[in-house]
């Protein structure tokens, strides 16, 4: 009862307790999602408990996502249709969802890469991090600084059906910074500068109707891990990114900086 009032979209489990508990495990390869304030609530209920990974872990399919169990041997029926309920409420607190394969356009701006006095580096980091989610990369863009010509760039990835744009250079405070007004020359009607994470913090999400743009902020050269890889796969299973959530995910948004990177299996972005 506790196992089919938790699992949400994306869940299966064999009604079969090991040990007293069940496990709940992905049907698919995807992020996982928890409620984690009906969590909380079911966990408060007497008698019983479950216990998940994080909110926006990466998963493969067959992977253990939470585990439940009634904690005493005997219990009465009351407190298992009680959490039973508060789980069930909410549709299941845990679900894992697919991420959809996006057509991603990049575009690197600035001068210096523009006219080739400088080597890009940025669109192999990106590249690399986008096909290892599963998206494809359909074309890289060079920009100078310039704001209606980002913002044409940007238009022609839209008309060639990109879906996911990302862009890296310009994303800081110096005067030739343009990129965010090229972003919202080309129609972003939502545009939010600035996350709570380092590092990352000038890290920018903008849409045009449902396509997500992110700047990418010059840390993603000197990082392995930065905000865009907290971000990118939470886009990509269908989250709408906004103010709350780049102000949440500062509470775990703080990397160490490990000599030795363990990415994920480290405290980074793990604060939701």
């Amino acid at each position: 009862m506790l196992a089919k009032a938790l699992a949400g979209d994306g869940i299966v489990w064999n009604d079969d307790p090991e040990e007293g508990k069940i496990k709940l495990v992905a049907k698919r390869d995807g992020l996982v999602f928890i409620n984690t304030a009906s969590l909380a609530a079911f966990n408060m209920v007497q008698e019983v408990m479950c216990a998940t990974l994080h909110s926006h872990t990466l998963v493969k399919k067959g992977e253990l996502v939470a585990a439940t169990r009634a904690i005493p041997l005997i219990m009465k029926r009351a407190p298992i249709d009680r959490a039973a309920a508060i789980a069930g409420q909410s549709g299941g607190i845990v679900s894992v969802r697919p991420l959809r394969q996006a057509k991603a356009g990049l575009l690197i701006t600035g001068n210096e890469i523009y006219n080739n006095l400088i080597e890009d580096q940025f669109a192999p980091v990106l590249t690399e991090k986008i096909i290892a989610l599963g998206s494809t990369v359909h074309e890289v863009a060079f920009a100078p600084d310039d704001a209606d010509i980002i913002s044409q760039k940007i238009r022609s990835y839209l008309d060639r059906g990109c879906d996911l744009i990302l862009l890296s250079g310009g994303m800081s405070v110096d005067p030739d910074d343009v990129t965010r007004k090229g972003i919202r020359l080309a129609g972003a009607h939502e545009h939010h500068y600035g996350a709570a994470v380092l590092p990352g913090a000038m890290f920018l999400v903008a849409y045009i109707g449902d396509v997500p743009l992110l700047g990418v902020p010059a840390c993603g050269l000197y990082h392995h891990i930065t905000v865009l890889d907290l971000l990118l796969p939470r886009i990509l299973a269908g989250e709408r990114i906004g103010k709350e959530e780049l102000a949440f995910i500062g509470h775990g948004g703080l990397c160490r900086d490990c000599p030795e990177c363990n990415y994920p299996l480290c405290p980074f972005g793990k604060g939701m």
